[in-house]
């Protein structure tokens, strides 16, 4: 039954919100970004807030003082389909997302993520993905926007950790702003350990010092998403 109040009521606050979906897009054709940025945002936060509340997922953070003040491409594990909210609940704001191309098929979810200033990524197609995160790093040096990116590429339904290719970090070596490391555990007790039924689970988030970029050698930039790898699977098993 929850997993079926809670689809409704993700869908619900989506149809709910069509009227600051439109205002949000007429700021935008105004040229008045940063006052969309505040709406989407907010919006945003409290439809992330709320889903987690109607799933039971409790969350403990720690680490936002290593948020840098700048902008920062934020690079967590992932778990599960509960990631997403839990980062655009809980980091310091929502972020806008590097996100496979399929999502854009999703009715008013592709919407706000436009909103968001989220960039779509079509893995079969490289140079679609080099454009799409050229897209993102102009928006961090430009617009001083920063962004989540899930270097595995899919969720890991557990706690094993997948590979960190290093095209999601071509974004932060690009703009030359850090990279911050954030752990993510026990989001998979959600969802994806129950068949795909919702239950209630604690969830533990960690963002970890930023690695920065800026003067990066080659050699260590083609190394970069194993070492950012390595800072969160030692801070799982501290």
């Amino acid at each position: 039954m929850r997993t079926i109040i809670w689809f409704i009521y993700f869908w619900g606050y989506l149809l709910f919100a069509l009227p600051k979906m439109k205002k949000a897009r007429r700021l935008e054709a105004a040229g008045e970004l940063e006052a969309r940025d505040a709406l989407v945002e907010s919006m945003v936060q409290k439809w992330a807030r709320s889903l987690l509340r109607l799933a039971g997922v409790r969350v403990e953070l720690s680490g936002l003082e290593n948020i840098p003040e700048g902008p920062a491409v934020f690079v967590p594990n992932h778990q599960s389909y509960f990631d997403i909210p839990v980062l655009l609940a809980w980091l310091d704001k929502p972020h806008p997302l590097v996100s496979k191309q399929e999502v854009k098929k999703i009715p008013l979810i592709r919407t706000w993520m436009e909103l968001l200033d989220c960039v779509f990524i079509d893995r079969d197609n490289a140079r679609q993905s080099v454009a799409a995160l050229g897209e993102a790093a102009k928006n961090m040096t430009q617009r001083g926007r920063s962004f989540i990116i899930f270097p595995e590429g899919t969720r890991s339904r557990g706690d094993e950790m997948g590979e960190f290719k290093n095209g999601g970090f071509r974004a932060a070596l690009k703009a030359g702003v850090p990279v911050v490391p954030v752990v993510i555990d026990g989001t998979y007790r959600v969802m994806e350990a129950n068949h795909m039924w919702i239950h209630p689970a604690s969830v533990r988030v960690k963002v970890l010092p930023p690695v920065p970029t800026q003067g990066m050698s080659r050699e260590e930039s083609k190394l970069i998403g194993e070492k950012v790898r390595g800072l969160i699977l030692e801070a799982r098993q501290r």
